[in-house]
């Protein structure tokens, strides 16, 4: 699919088909993320993919948002694996780092007919337990994926914009 039409055509999908994403689809879209720029490249994301029964219903039981997706990737920073900016203390590249890889997978997943939606509404703490997250690594969104449902729709506020001159200055 063209890249432009990709990015307009986009949606956070709510509604997913129960079938199994296949393991090639899975493999291009987490290959995708691979590809991502992050600082230095020291690329300090750790993808957890939820699919297996188990797995699936304890994000389900965590995070009503799981939308009932077959397949639900937990995206992760290692903290101690990120960017850390020598000029001004406390600034850091890692969740930048993390939220560009987990872009470049849902416009990979959307290219290939996979639908997903970007998550924050759930507790990483819990999610951290639940999954034995090391400790040094932070859960930064869910990513459930599936093709999405006959019945899935943009919403009503997906085509909505503020004007662009509200967002950007020129200098």
């Amino acid at each position: 699919m063209e890249f432009s039409k990709v990015i307009k055509e986009r949606y956070s999908v709510r509604k997913f088909k129960p079938d199994m994403i296949a393991d090639d689809a899975l493999d291009q879209i987490l290959d995708a993320g691979m590809l991502a720029p992050t600082g230095c490249n020291y690329q300090p994301q750790h993808i957890y993919v939820l699919k297996s029964e188990e797995a699936i219903g304890k994000i389900r039981e965590l995070c009503r948002s799981a939308f009932d997706a077959p397949v639900v990737l937990i995206v992760a920073l290692d903290e101690n694996a990120d960017w850390k900016n020598p000029y001004e203390e406390g600034y850091r590249a890692g969740i930048q780092d993390v939220s560009i890889v987990a872009d470049h997978m849902m416009l990979a997943a959307w290219n290939i007919g996979v639908g997903s939606c970007w998550v924050n509404a759930f507790r990483p703490s819990d999610v951290k337990e639940a999954f034995r997250l090391p400790d040094n690594e932070l859960p930064v969104l869910l990513l459930p994926l599936g093709y999405p449902a006959e019945e899935s729709k943009p919403s009503r506020l997906h085509a909505a914009s503020k004007e662009k001159s509200a967002v950007v200055t020129v200098l």
